[in-house]
């Protein structure tokens, strides 16, 4: 399995650094009267200092080893109704990047997708409310949440989502929807209200109307979200099919 998720965040985490530091010495009292060389010596000492920050931060902690070694373990026996891993990287990378912490996973399963998230919102300081309907499924996610050592970044509810969801406070700001397709429409329209703008809705098992996959609703969903006003919606066909919807600020 390829890790790419420290590089991307490095990556970003430069890029982010970069802007603010530029903005950050131009608003020093008299910054624009000093020398092109003092200027340029100031912007070193910034850039520097993130690389040291930067460097030590990129490295794997603990916890990144017992999440990628659990990952590991499990290797292709992720079945009952979970993500490929393909997946599961890309809902890493989007809260990481966006650096969203309060995310809503509709639709558990055995807790391959909320290792995911959960991971990633080890990163950022948030938590993750995840639900199942299934009783059997729950449990296993949980003993797979403590084995990969993420237990305290998940909230893991047994019910209906079709209930479960309408009881969510918010603000959230990512949203992964996974459960029945046929009900997308309805979680989508019971959560929006309560996501923040700049957040995320992702629902999986999406495809592009022009792949010709069908999937009991997921067609009709995708259509739903490309017409409203208030959101950017795109889909992402590198692994099983993903709907991103950013919402509008």
């Amino acid at each position: 399995m390829a890790w790419k998720s420290q590089t991307r965040e490095g990556e970003t985490n430069f890029k982010i650094f970069i802007g603010l530091a530029i903005r950050f010495i131009n608003k020093i009292p008299n910054m624009k009267t000093l020398p092109t060389q003092c200027k340029s010596t100031c912007s070193f000492v910034f850039i520097l200092l993130f690389f040291v920050a930067n460097c030590t931060s990129g490295q794997d902690t603990d916890q990144d080893r017992k999440v990628k070694s659990f990952l590991e373990s499990k290797g292709g026996a992720w079945y009952d109704m979970n993500v490929p891993s393909n997946d599961g990287q890309l809902l890493y990378d989007i809260i990481v990047k966006n650096g969203y912490k309060n995310a809503l996973e509709i639709g558990t399963s055995t807790g391959h997708s909320g290792i995911w998230i959960a991971w990633a919102l080890s990163k950022t300081g948030g938590k993750l409310i995840t639900l199942e309907i299934d009783e059997s499924r729950h449990k296993e996610a949980l003993a797979n949440f403590e084995k990969a050592g993420l237990s305290e970044y998940i909230d893991a509810r047994l019910g209906n989502a079709h209930d479960l969801v309408k009881e969510i406070e918010g603000p959230i700001d990512f949203v992964f929807s996974d459960a029945d397709k046929d009900w997308y429409i309805n979680y989508f329209k019971d959560v929006s209200p309560k996501l923040k703008p700049g957040g995320c809705f992702t629902a999986h098992n999406v495809w592009p109307s022009n792949r010709g996959r069908r999937g009991g609703g997921t067609q009709e969903y995708l259509q739903y979200v490309e017409k409203l006003d208030g959101y950017t919606t795109t889909v992402d066909d590198s692994g099983n099919g993903l709907a991103i919807s950013y919402k509008k600020e």
